[in-house]
């Protein structure tokens, strides 16, 4: 009874002795602690602040230096109360461990890293703003909002398309509200018949009664190419450009006016055709004219 008594107060002795050897080092990681989260504090202040009063855009990606500078601190802190402590085995487990968990959450992760990353040089660069018209992997629509993640856009059959911001940044993309114009190409041909300075006169003087054309800027025919029975050719001009509804509008109304123009005037808007060559130069159309036939 007497040795288990002994026993008791030699272990409360060394127990009060180590603890009051302790309690200056645990009073010192202490305030070390909290002097590195004040300090991570007072930083993140200072950058939101600095980033609000020069750079004034992008609040969010200063939100997120800010947040890492925070934690650095923080961490930082909490490494230097361990080692004060004397726990520098705990603090080399914890980075192993981190270490370790870092490689497996990399693997895991890499996708979402990737979109996130991407999702910061997009809201800094901003290639494309919300309402813009877009084409990207083949989705062509307006831009409904910049995630992180994604990039959401409303496409014109009327679905809501998710875009993984990496792929973005993998594979061409078109901003068509950009220069808040577009130009508008149209293809067609006529047939050998005609006469091509007559068919280029006529189309142009189409585009100049479409209210949508900006008339400073250039309007082009060009013959591009003689078909099986075709004279191809391109018509171009520019419009101003906010939704697609102008360029379907602009679009719809030349091929209406051309076709109709072309109508009055004459001028056959070729199709493929298989022409027999009777003596008429450029061909006869079987419809056009009677055919006799001599014995």
């Amino acid at each position: 009874m007497d040795k288990s008594i002994s026993y008791i107060r030699t272990l409360i002795d060394n127990w009060e002795k180590s603890v009051l050897e302790y309690l200056p080092d645990a009073f010192l990681s202490v305030v070390t602690l909290i002097a590195f989260i004040l300090l991570a504090k007072f930083v993140r202040k200072i950058i939101l602040m600095f980033y609000s009063k020069t750079i004034k855009v992008h609040q969010d990606i200063a939100s997120i230096v800010a947040s890492v500078i925070y934690f650095f601190f923080i961490l930082s802190g909490v490494f230097l109360a361990l080692q004060i402590l004397g726990l520098e085995s705990v603090l080399t487990k914890l980075l192993a461990g981190a270490g370790i968990i870092g490689i497996v959450a990399g693997f895991a992760f890499k996708d979402i890293a990737s979109n996130l990353f991407a999702g910061l040089l997009l809201k800094s660069q901003q290639p494309f703003k919300k309402d813009d018209w877009v084409s990207i992997d083949n989705s062509y629509g307006a831009v409904q909002k910049l995630g992180w993640i994604t990039t959401t856009i409303h496409t014109v059959p009327g679905q809501e398309v998710f875009v993984p911001n990496q792929l973005i940044y993998n594979t061409t993309f078109t901003n068509f509200s950009t220069f808040q114009k577009r130009r508008i190409i149209l293809e067609s041909g006529v047939s050998y018949g005609d006469d091509l300075e007559h068919v280029k006169s006529v189309g142009l003087d189409e585009v100049k009664n479409i209210e949508e054309v900006l008339p400073n800027e250039d309007i082009d025919f060009y013959f591009t190419k003689i078909g099986n029975s075709t004279y191809n050719f391109q018509l171009r001009f520019w419009i101003a450009f906010s939704n697609n509804n102008d360029f379907q509008k602009a679009m719809s109304e030349i091929i209406m006016r051309i076709k109709k123009r072309f109508e009055q005037e004459n001028i056959s808007i070729a199709y493929p055709v298989t022409t027999l060559d009777f003596g008429v130069k450029g061909g006869v159309n079987l419809f056009d004219k009677d055919i006799s036939f001599k014995s």
